[in-house]
């Protein structure tokens, strides 16, 4: 099965012209089957706010959890928890309802670009893997390093040892801070593809004097690109169970556009979205 949605349900804004602020994530699921939380990166997010969100969603409708940031090491500044093992109960128990109630497709942890491959990072992924060793957890690099011809095979043979669900990226070929697509399969039950776009020239740096996260994810996937792309995840799929397909290039607002004309391509049509509210001329 190919289940595809987008990073966030907050920042779409040609899905909500007809909804309120407070109805998005409810509108959003009728248009999607999964979404990408991505608050989960910047806090360990309340028991309030992950039943809000499965009330808000069909049965059936599943999250993505982004780790927070401070068990990948993009944290700046202190970690407000007394220990590692605070912060990573702390982080278990939170995604517990959604595990219980059958809405957590994954945790997913992105790795920050200084985090290459050498063996205290391996070391670390151990450790990560151990606390999450009764979970569905996906793994993302943001260092070419692992994927350079020395370390390619080794890197794919302890994801595939270790249990970790293979990120998938497409992104931006843009030096050592990023990483080529592979699409190799980790694990038969799930795996997950992340489009970032390929905006070469904001993927590093602020380009135009602009703030980064303005253009980073600056990208309109064009219909050549996304024919292709969807071969490549037709492929994938048949090596998969489950192929989670996340777009993440929103700094235009092209992710919605382009997830509906992949989903046209794939000739997918979901069943179990929420009801969806009808335009003015529908």
């Amino acid at each position: 099965m190919i289940q595809i949605g987008l990073t966030g349900w907050r920042d779409h804004e040609s899905l909500y012209e007809y909804g309120s602020s407070q109805d998005k994530l409810s509108i959003y699921a009728g248009h999607f089957p999964i979404v990408e939380l991505d608050a989960s990166f910047y806090a360990i997010q309340p028991a309030r706010n992950i039943e809000k969100w499965m009330k808000d969603t069909p049965d059936n409708f599943q999250f993505v959890v982004k780790a927070y940031q401070g068990m990948t090491g993009h944290q700046r500044g202190d970690i407000p928890f007394s220990s590692k093992k605070e912060m990573f109960h702390a982080f278990l128990e939170s995604i517990k309802p959604l595990k219980e109630n059958g809405k957590l497709a994954m945790t997913l942890c992105q790795f920050p670009p200084w985090f290459s491959c050498k063996k205290e990072h391996v070391d670390y992924l151990r450790y990560c893997r151990e606390w999450f060793k009764d979970e569905d957890v996906a793994l993302e690099f943001r260092h070419r390093s692992w994927f350079e011809d020395v370390y390619y095979e080794k890197t794919l043979h302890y994801m595939k040892e270790a249990g970790w669900i293979h990120s998938i990226c497409d992104e931006p070929q843009a030096g050592e801070r990023s990483i080529p697509f592979v699409p190799v399969v980790t694990t038969k039950d799930k795996t997950l593809v992340r489009f970032h776009g390929r905006n070469i020239y904001g993927w590093n740096k602020p380009a135009n004097g602009q703030e980064w996260r303005d253009v980073r994810y600056l990208y309109d996937y064009n219909d050549e690109e996304l024919e292709h792309l969807a071969k490549e995840i037709q492929r994938i799929s048949k090596d998969t169970q489950n192929c989670y397909v996340v777009f993440n290039n929103n700094s235009g607002g092209h992710a919605a556009g382009n997830a509906k004309a992949f989903i046209h391509k794939l000739g997918i049509q979901y069943e179990g979205l929420a009801p969806r509210q009808l335009g003015l001329f529908d």
